[in-house]
């Protein structure tokens, strides 16, 4: 099929590095086109970042850009191939759904992939369709955007469209697709497919290329390869105790849901903790509870020992050296992991210092929030405002005698009290996307066409620490139901 280039001016600057990679790790194709593209939200400000004019993107002519129907000047769409351990085991996988459309060199100089998702069949679709549902796309919206907005590394999100055309599940659904933005799209399965399906050359070029796009001081380094796995466990354990942090739970951390830029990727099954609890599970194919909340941490660390497992061929040329290498590397994980964690903890806490306490503090609280089914966010949303009522967590007594330790604990550092307040306020969220939230919006617009409920969200999880009156409502706690999420992205 011939590529129907696009002739407006929409700013796109696209170079293609990844395409000058093994055509081993790809399949270059076109999107096939759908009927009635149609924009249900664009976002405005990401797209200012990248250069690209919105107002071109809204055009009919850009909907049917961001539907795959026209494809921008100097883009070269590709399919990637990856693997992935899947709830522990290795599959042979690949974009089956989704088009590399190109990377945007933005104003500033960045390199970005664009990516479509929901964009049809690929070779590596299996037995899927390629296709996506309104719903999922709008939830990754929500999701990715409110996770920019705490700070924490993410993919973005620029566009959903719908496509005018059904699509089939269980019951019949409104097919859409979303234009995702990312440093890159290179993951720990694209290494697995590499080092099992490609050659050891092959595995060094692909080596080289996430160095230099991701790591490029590191290129001179004597083991360059080692340096790439310990720059890729540390940004790895600074993410996740960010995730930890806010109670976050991804849902399906399959090694080919880990980017080794050290974004957040795939929301899919993701949700917040409401009341907290380290083994709460919202997947409903999560039945063991593997990517539990409170499992979180040690996943990460399983899924960098198969990246370095996939490395061990450029480790070293001997294999027990590249083994003890791989080994020694990532103990240092656990150790990473668990001083950001502390960091995050101390400063939820209004704690500017380090004392040998200060973990057994935070977990104490921890352990009383379980105990007494506390709400994680809006339990340290009340101590920032100390405002403790409403919450049974904080009229017993075994809170006041952790209060009296955490008084004493603030009283020892030379920091004010409206210095650890101040500190509180940027460190714990007045509101996260509560679940229920997100499901009423995305009740709106799927079902109602409705899309204020949705805006009105997004407008208030993009400050989520401005502790706003109109926020309140956003932090209310919700009845005690069942909720699960879906693999529907």
């Amino acid at each position: 099929m011939t590529e129907q280039k696009a002739n407006i001016n929409a700013g796109w600057n696209f170079d293609n590095s990844y395409s000058l990679l093994p055509e081993t790790l790809f399949t270059r194709m076109s999107p096939p086109p759908v009927s009635s593209p149609k924009i249900i939200v664009l976002n405005d400000r990401l797209a200012a970042s990248l250069g690209l004019n919105a107002e071109e993107l809204r055009s009919t002519e850009g909907a049917a850009m961001l539907a795959g129907n026209l494809i921008p000047e100097g883009a070269a769409p590709l399919a990637q191939a990856y693997a992935g351990h899947q709830f522990g085991h290795l599959n042979r996988l690949g974009d089956g759904r989704a088009l590399l459309l190109g990377e945007q060199i933005t104003p500033q100089g960045e390199r970005v992939d664009i990516q479509y998702k929901g964009s049809g069949r690929t070779p590596y679709s299996r037995s899927g369709d390629g296709r996506a549902a309104l719903g999922p796309m709008l939830r990754e919206y929500i999701m990715s955007e409110a996770m920019e907005a705490l700070g924490i590394p993410t993919t973005r999100s620029l566009a959903v469209v719908t496509t005018g055309e059904s699509i089939f599940r269980e019951t019949q659904l409104t097919g859409a697709i979303l234009t995702r933005v990312a440093a890159s799209h290179i993951r720990v399965g694209t290494f697995q497919f590499a080092a099992n399906w490609g050659t050891k050359e092959e595995l060094r070029l692909l080596a080289d290329y996430t160095l230099q796009r991701h790591y490029p001081e590191a290129l001179s380094h004597t083991n360059r390869y080692l340096v790439l796995l310990q720059e890729v466990i540390k940004r790895q354990a600074a993410l996740i105790a960010k995730w930890q942090l806010v109670g976050f739970i991804h849902g399906v951390m399959n090694t080919d849901n880990m980017v080794l830029s050290g974004e957040t990727i795939d929301y899919g099954p993701c949700a917040f903790l409401d009341e907290y609890d380290p083994a709460t599970v919202f997947s409903s194919i999560d039945v063991n509870g593997r990517y539990a909340y409170g499992n979180q941490p040690q996943i990460g660390g399983w899924n960098l020992t198969r990246f370095a497992e996939a490395l061990l061929p450029l480790l070293h040329e001997d294999g027990e050296e590249a083994v003890q290498l791989a080994e020694e590397t990532l103990e240092e994980f656990v150790v990473l992991f668990k001083s950001h964690w502390l960091a995050g903890m101390r400063a939820k806490l209004g704690i500017f210092n380090e004392e040998a306490e200060d973990e057994s503090l935070a977990n104490d609280l921890l352990q009383l929030m379980k105990e007494h089914q506390a709400d994680y966010t809006n339990s340290f949303r009340a101590l920032t405002l100390n405002n403790l009522d409403g919450i049974a967590l904080f009229g017993t007594d075994q809170y006041l005698v952790w209060q009296e330790r955490w008084h004493a604990r603030l009283d020892r550092q030379q920091q004010s009290l409206d210095d650890s307040k101040q500190l509180m306020r940027s460190s714990n969220p007045a509101i996260i996307p509560r679940n229920h939230r997100v499901e009423e919006a995305l009740q709106a617009a799927v079902v109602n066409d409705d899309y204020a409920v949705m805006h009105k969200l997004l407008d208030a999880l993009a400050n989520p620490f401005a502790y706003t009156v109109e926020q309140e409502i956003y932090a209310v706690v919700p009845d005690k139901t069942p909720y699960q999420t879906y693999c529907g992205t």
